[in-house]
Parts: C-alpha cells; structure tokens; sequence
C-alpha cells in the first residue's frame, strides 16, 4: 500500500538506480568471465638477448652459461688512480662585499664554494687559483686558495 503514493519522480530515481545496478552486475559478470578465459600462456612474455621483450620464447640451443660471478651488480670500483689533492682553477664569481665567490675546477668544471676567510691572499674574479676541496654544510668547499703563478 506505501508504494501506490510514491511519486512519479520517486518512481524514476527507483527505476534508475535498478537499472544501473543490472548494468553494474552485467559488467562484471563479463569481466569475470574475461579474465577466466585467458589462459596463463597469453600472459608470458619472454626477454631476448639484447633485453627486448618478446612473445616467442628462447630457442634452447642459443643459451650460453653464464657464471654468476661475472655479473657486475652495482658500479665498478674505480681503479687506484694517485689523486692530487691540490686542484686549480678560475675564480668565475666573486661578491667581495659579503667574502664568497665560486671557482671553476679546471679538470672537472665544478663550480667551487670559497670564502674569503679560506683564502691565503687577496684573489679577484677571472684569477687563476690553486686550492686544497674540504666538504662543508653544504657541499664542497674550497680551502687554502692562493693565487696559482
């Protein structure tokens, strides 16, 4: 008896949301239906010498062994090369005003933090400069900077 005083609109927002729900169901019944039918053998996927990905897998005869210890997992060590602490470089920028400047490696073109209070002699901007790199708060910080000659 309650349902005889339902409005029309009340009636079509029922209709509605019936009619999604059907939908919703019907959708994913297909999907089930979907995954269940593929087999596991359209999923694999196989990687061939050069590392592309490809359907067709390997023929055995081209495997080659490969010891496991040959296999490099991180970066190769650098070899003992003698390393020159003392470096030179170009003063690219200096604010004599606040006592900073950068310098330009000459080997690596690294931009170089120094301050003045690092500094052995007065040195200007465009100087050719000989300096010891100390890491500091902030990254690397040239010390004992003189004038190179």
């Amino acid at each position: 008896m309650g349902r005889s005083q339902d409005s029309f609109g009340k009636k079509e927002v029922r209709n509605k949301k019936e009619k999604k729900r059907k939908e919703k169901e019907k959708k994913r019944l297909e999907k089930r239906e979907k995954e269940s039918s593929g087999s596991l053998d359209d999923m694999i996927a196989y990687v061939d010498a050069f590392g592309n990905i490809t359907a067709t897998p390997p023929d055995p005869q081209d495997i080659k062994e490969v010891d496991p210890e040959d296999i490099e997992v991180s970066t190769p060590k650098k070899e003992d090369i003698p390393y020159d602490p003392i470096r030179k470089g170009i003063v690219s920028f200096l604010n004599e005003s606040k006592g900073f400047g950068f310098i330009k490696d000459t080997e690596t073109q690294e931009s170089i933090f120094v301050h003045v209070n690092n500094t052995l002699e007065e040195i200007k901007e465009g100087n050719l400069v000989s300096f010891e790199v100390e890491m500091g708060p902030k990254g690397p910080s040239a010390i004992k900077v003189k004038v190179a000659r």
